[in-house]
């Protein structure tokens, strides 16, 4: 059965905050942190389009927006190809067209500037001026492995300045409960260290500490 996301979660997901989710839920999804956001005050969240590339061809990506709905995060796994830029500007216009919440690419992309200044989402490895071909066949929504993490059409993908984590779409309320409690367990905690406790005290290190001899 699918699961149906709200824009409400969405929303949440993306106030929260990208270590928040990993740590709410078991420190897994983290995406390796060689993936970085073109400009590092974005921030996204929404359901995966997932592309396996060939590298260094775009074909695929041009099919791949003719099937993307408002929201979605495109995924593009290029195989961590960084000499070849399959995406630019005018594909960001593209996607904008279509109302994509942003982009994730195992691999390159160019005209770093221009997207940055239409406030697009991008994530990826670097940049390159390189460009790519149109003729190499690949796959659209179906499951890719990005940065150590195996991500499957429809699951959520949050990003921000720290980096991106995966959400599976039938877990996300879990998550949202537990980054909700873990964010009252940060609030409380700030207000213990500002009354003189230390974070020793906090989070129960004294015997630890003694046991290595650091008394």
């Amino acid at each position: 059965m699918t699961q149906t996301v709200t824009q409400q979660q969405f929303e949440h997901l993306k106030a929260f905050g990208t270590a928040t989710i990993h740590e709410a839920q078991g420190q897994k999804g983290a995406l390796d942190g060689a993936l970085k956001p073109l400009d590092p005050t974005v921030r996204m969240a929404g359901p995966a389009l997932t592309v396996d590339l060939r590298p260094g061809d775009n074909l695929m990506v041009h099919y791949a927006l003719t099937k993307a709905r408002p929201g979605d995060v495109l995924v593009l796994d290029a195989k961590a190809f960084t000499e070849a830029g399959p995406w630019g500007d005018v594909l960001t216009l593209a996607a904008q067209q279509v109302g994509l919440a942003g982009l994730v690419i195992n691999g390159a992309v160019r005209d770093g500037s221009a997207i940055v200044e239409m406030g697009f989402p991008v994530f990826c490895r670097g940049l390159s001026i390189k460009g790519t071909n149109k003729n190499q066949p690949g796959k659209v929504n179906v499951p890719v492995c990005i940065g150590g993490v195996s991500i499957s059409p429809g699951d959520i993908v949050v990003g921000d300045r720290d980096g991106l984590v995966v959400v599976a779409a039938e877990e996300i309320e879990t998550v949202i409960a537990k980054s909700v409690e873990r964010e009252e367990k940060e609030v409380w905690m700030r207000e213990q260290l500002l009354q003189g406790k230390t974070m020793v005290d906090l989070l129960g290190l004294a015997e630890t500490l003694e046991r290595f001899g650091l008394n």
